[in-house]
C-alpha cells in the first residue's frame, strides 16, 4: 500500500500519514464523480450556489483550526491568520457573477430562427492543487467548477494533507453531496493513469514545471483539456519617480512573505540608478527586522520553509551566487538551523548569468539589480522562461501601461504586487503555463461551449 505522509516543518516529525487509493479504487471514485454530474448540473445553480457559500462559510467559523493547521503542515506563523479573506473573497466573487458569467450568448430569437451558445458544465473536475496557499489556491477551482455544474476530485499536495480532508468536511456539511465533491489521495502514477484514461473531463494543476510536464504528457492524445499554472520568477521595477517607501515595504513584503512561497512572490527588483542605493539600504534594514522562528509563535514574522529540501535549493543558489561575486546584505539569524528554517537574504551584485536570477527560488531572497532606463528593465524582465506577473512601481500611470505591454506576463501590477484579484482572470505564459482561472474566463475554461441553431417552421 503507497501511503503519503506530512512532515511538519516546524521539527521534522511525521504530522500526518494517509493511505494513497490503488488504481483500481481510484478508477472507482472517477467514476463515481462522473457518473454524478448530471444529477448535480441538473439543480438549480441558485442551490449550487447557496451550497458553495456555505461551505465557505463554514469554514469561516474555523478559522483557528486553519490557521494552526497551516503553521503545522507548512510553517506559515499563526500571527497572520490564515487564509480566509482571500479564500472568501475569491469564492463569493465567482458566485457573484456566475449568472451572468454562464447566461446564454443569444445571436438571434426571431420568427425563423433561434441562434444562441450556452455554457455546458465538462463534467468530472480533477484539481491538484499546492501546499503554499492551500486553501485559496483550491477554491480558485472548486467553487466555480462547482457553481458551473461540474462534479470535482481534490488531490491536494502531501505537505497538506489536511486541508483537503478540512474542504471536504465543509462541503460536506454545506449539503454538496460525496460523490459531487471528493478528496483523493494519489499517486503521482494513479494520478497519471487515470488522466492517460480519460477519467477526467478537465484537468487543473497547480505546482511545479516538472509537475505540469506530467499533466500534459499523461493527457497526450486524450483531448482532455489540462489548465496549468506552474513556476515563476516575478520580476519588481521601480522607476525614477517611484515612491520608494512604499515600494521598499510592499515589494519587500512580496518577496519574503510566507517565506517567498508565494506563486506571484517577487523574485527580482531592478531599481533606476538615482534611488538604488537608498532602495537597497531600506530594504536591508526591513529584512533585518524580521523574526525567525517557530509559527507557532505569535511573535514570529518569518517561519521555516515547508520543506527541508525546498530551503537547500535556495541555500544552494545564495551560496553559489556569492562565491561568483554578489553580496548578502543580512546576518545569519539564530533561529536558521541550516535545514528549514533559513535566514531571509538581500543580494546585491547579482546577474542574469546566477542561478538566483534565472530560476524559481520559492523561498525568502531576492536579488536587486540597478537599470538605467525603462528599455533595460524591460529587457531584463522578459529575460526569463517564467511569465505570471510584474510589478511596475511609478507615478505614471500611462508609463506604467505602455511598459507593461512589452513585458512578457499574465498580469501586470502598478505600485502593488503580489496579489489576486478574481475578477481579473488569472493566468500565465511560457513556462509559467496557459492555465485561466477565476473572473468570467475562469467560468469560460470550466465550462464548454454549445452552439444552437434552430431553424423554425
Amino acid at each position: 500500500m503507497t501511503t503519503i505522509t506530512c512532515i511538519s516543518p516546524i521539527d521534522g516529525s511525521v504530522l500526518a500519514t494517509r493511505e494513497a487509493l490503488p488504481l483500481e479504487a481510484a478508477r472507482a471514485a472517477a467514476a463515481k464523480g462522473r457518473a454524478a454530474c448530471a444529477a448535480w448540473c441538473a439543480r438549480p445553480r441558485a442551490e449550487r450556489i447557496a451550497m458553495v457559500l456555505k461551505a465557505v462559510e463554514i469554514i469561516g467559523g474555523q478559522t483557528e483550526r486553519m490557521t494552526k493547521e497551516l503553521a503545522d503542515q507548512m510553517g506559515r506563523p499563526v500571527r497572520y491568520g490564515g487564509e480566509f479573506g482571500g479564500f472568501a473573497e475569491r469564492a463569493r466573487y465567482m458566485a457573484e457573477i456566475a449568472d451572468s458569467a454562464l447566461a446564454d450568448i443569444m445571436v438571434e430569437d426571431s420568427d425563423a430562427f433561434t441562434r444562441k451558445i450556452v455554457r455546458e458544465a465538462r463534467g468530472l473536475v480533477l484539481v491538484v492543487a499546492p501546499w503554499n496557499y492551500p486553501y485559496m489556491t483550491a477554491i480558485n477551482t472548486i467553487a466555480p467548477a462547482l457553481i458551473a455544474g461540474n462534479t470535482v476530485m481534490l488531490k491536494h499536495a502531501s505537505q497538506t494533507l489536511l486541508v483537503g480532508e478540512h474542504l471536504a468536511e465543509a462541503f460536506r456539511a454545506a449539503g454538496v453531496p460525496e460523490e459531487v465533491f471528493q478528496n483523493v489521495f494519489l499517486s503521482h502514477d494513479v494520478t497519471s493513469s487515470l488522466i492517460a484514461e480519460r477519467a477526467f473531463d478537465f484537468v487543473n494543476f497547480t505546482g511545479s514545471v516538472g509537475g505540469g510536464q506530467a499533466m500534459e504528457r499523461a493527457a497526450a492524445g486524450t483531448f482532455t483539456p489540462v489548465a496549468t499554472e506552474l513556476g515563476g520568477k516575478d520580476p519588481g521595477y521601480v522607476r525614477a519617480d517611484a515612491n520608494l517607501d512604499a515600494a521598499v515595504e510592499t515589494l519587500i513584503d512580496g518577496a519574503m512573505f510566507n517565506s517567498g512561497q508565494c506563486c506571484c512572490g517577487i523574485e527580482r527588483i531592478y531599481v533606476h540608478e538615482s534611488l538604488y542605493d537608498a532602495f537597497v539600504e531600506k530594504a536591508a534594514a526591513l529584512v533585518s527586522t524580521y523574526k525567525l522562528g517557530d509559527p507557532r509563535d505569535s511573535e514570529t514574522t518569518i517561519g521555516p520553509m515547508a520543506h527541508v529540501r525546498f530551503a537547500k535549493t535556495v541555500r544552494d543558489q545564495i551560496d553559489a551566487a556569492v562565491a561568483a561575486g554578489a553580496t548578502a546584505h543580512i546576518a545569519k539569524m539564530p533561529a536558521d538551523d541550516g535545514a528549514a528554517y533559513l535566514t531571509p537574504q538581500i543580494l546585491t551584485g547579482v546577474t542574469h548569468d546566477m542561478e538566483v536570477m534565472r530560476e524559481e527560488s520559492f523561498g525568502p531572497v531576492v536579488g536587486i539589480m540597478p537599470v538605467k532606463d525603462d528599455a533595460e528593465a524591460i529587457a531584463l524582465m522578459n529575460d526569463s522562461h517564467y511569465g505570471l506577473t510584474a510589478a511596475i512601481w511609478t507615478a505614471d500611470a500611462a508609463a506604467a501601461e505602455a511598459i507593461g505591454a512589452q513585458i512578457e506576463t499574465g498580469t501586470i501590477f502598478m505600485n502593488r504586487c503580489d496579489y489576486l484579484d478574481p475578477a481579473l482572470c488569472w493566468t500565465g505564459c511560457k513556462d509559467t503555463g496557459s492555465g485561466g482561472g477565476l473572473s468570467l474566463i475562469g467560468y469560460h475554461n470550466l465550462t464548454r461551449p454549445k452552439s444552437y441553431h434552430l431553424k423554425k417552421a
